[in-house]
């Protein structure tokens, strides 16, 4: 919801066919393997069998956090990656992939920017697969006409987004939650900080945060233990070594509970309101996630959409969620309603959040949501992307190898008071930030 990616696929169509009738192969919760390259790379493997295929992504710690005051600057640096590499263009590096049906993409985030790959393990079509990867990964040409060209397209996006009444909420939203928190910028930046931005800006960026220990890189896919050290050791062959960046500080916490009202000549008011949430490590990680399933998670089932879309009428979607993320990602509470009854749908969902704070789930609830989370757990492994994903995550954010194998384990050991407890220390409703844009937002 809040993050912004970018990815080219280039494939050939015998290429499209095979991965749309072999994407749903379901996985078995994967064994992590875990080693340090030569240089200090770190590397997350994990081995599947059955298809040719192997899913590559490289994460670094470069997101729009690390933007500094050159707001967007993450951004554009992730989606100019591909746009020209060593003796390459945008052309022959499309050509390349499109050759041997290997797909490059590319993104930036709050938290982190990556490139991902996804070939056959053919060793002549890898071979080239990887050496493109490699190449666009340290050696992006930032060339000055391509580097106005994206800047340009990022400034259309940036106006785009001011005329959409659910964006200004997002933005305004973080900005209000995070204050002078890197978090608080939207990833693509601001019209301001995005005019000054240069071609040398991208290129130091770049210098600074595609390193080799500033990163991760996952494999997923049917290889073996030497196939894929070989391969995290080429990826990172032509990287500077780099150090870790320091640690992104603790947000600081609102003082107060506010309020911002935009109006916006929409027939509809887009609403968020929420607190400073939890961190992808948080100790209460499961309570929070379990408990907001039943609160405004789980789709049409959960009691906020039961209370504000359901009994009455007010909205077709109405949400909750906590976004974790490397410091405390934001607890957000979601709707867009009626411009002439933002103000009551507003206060039956925070009349929802407060009861289940006050209460926390129902035994039935509970079960029902343990039964779901668990039921659904599957899929997410049941592809090597969404594997990928999921070991990318593991690795990036330092959770334990054995977070998938455990992971049922510990939502069916969550109890009632675990919840109550968790959501009365993290959803402090005094210190709420809520934002309104639309005609309602008198």
């Amino acid at each position: 919801m809040f993050a912004k990616s970018i990815v080219n696929t280039m494939k050939s169509p015998w290429l499209a066919l095979f991965l749309l009738a072999f994407s749903a192969v379901a996985h078995a919760v994967p064994d992590i393997q875990h080693w340090t390259t030569t240089r200090g790379g770190r590397v997350y493997f994990v081995a599947t069998q059955g298809l040719p295929l192997v899913d590559v992504r490289v994460v670094f710690d470069a997101g729009s956090a690390r933007d500094g005051e050159k707001f967007g600057l993450a951004s554009l640096t992730s989606g100019m990656l591909d746009t020209g590499a060593g003796e390459w263009d945008a052309d022959a590096i499309a050509q390349r992939l499109e050759n041997v049906g290997a797909i490059l993409g590319a993104g930036a985030g709050r938290d982190s920017a990556y490139l991902s790959l996804r070939s056959l393990t053919h060793p002549e079509k890898l071979a080239v697969a990887l050496e493109t990867a490699k190449t666009v990964l340290a050696h992006p040409k930032f060339e000055a006409r391509d580097f106005e060209r994206e800047k340009n397209r990022t400034l259309l996006g940036i106006q785009q987004n001011g005329e959409d009444p659910e964006e200004i909420a997002q933005i305004a939203f973080m900005k209000v939650l995070y204050g002078q928190h890197p978090y608080a910028h939207p990833p693509e930046g601001t019209k301001e900080t995005v005019e000054k931005l240069n071609r040398e800006d991208l290129v130091d960026f770049h210098k600074r945060t595609y390193t080799v220990k500033n990163g991760i890189v996952v494999i997923v896919g049917d290889l073996n233990r030497t196939e894929a050290e070989g391969m995290a050791e080429q990826l990172l062959a032509d990287l500077p070594e780099g150090e870790m960046l320091p640690p992104l500080a603790d947000p600081v916490a609102n003082a107060g509970a506010e309020t911002l009202k935009k109006e916006y000549p929409s027939e509809q008011t887009h609403i968020f309101a929420g607190v400073q949430g939890m961190k992808a490590n948080d100790p209460d990680y499961f309570p929070l996630y379990l408990g907001n399933h039943t609160l405004g998670g789980s789709s049409l089932v959960s009691r906020i959409s039961e209370e504000v879309r359901e009994k009455r009428g007010f909205a077709y979607h109405a949400f909750s969620q906590f976004s974790p993320m490397r410091v405390a990602g934001p607890f957000i509470v979601g709707l867009q309603t009626k411009n002439a009854q933002a103000q009551e749908a507003l206060q039956v969902a925070l009349k929802t959040v407060q009861d289940f704070i006050d209460k926390g789930p129902t035994e039935k609830e509970l079960e029902d949501a343990k039964k779901n989370i668990v039921g659904g757990f599957v899929l997410r492994l049941d592809s090597n992307q969404k594997l990928t994903a999921e070991v990318a995550n593991i690795g990036f954010l330092g959770r334990p190898l054995d977070y998938l194998n455990t992971f049922t384990q510990k939502v069916q050991a969550v109890t009632r008071e675990d919840i109550k407890r968790a959501f009365k220390s993290r959803v402090d409703m005094n210190k709420l930030q809520t934002v309104l844009v639309g005609g309602g937002a008198k």
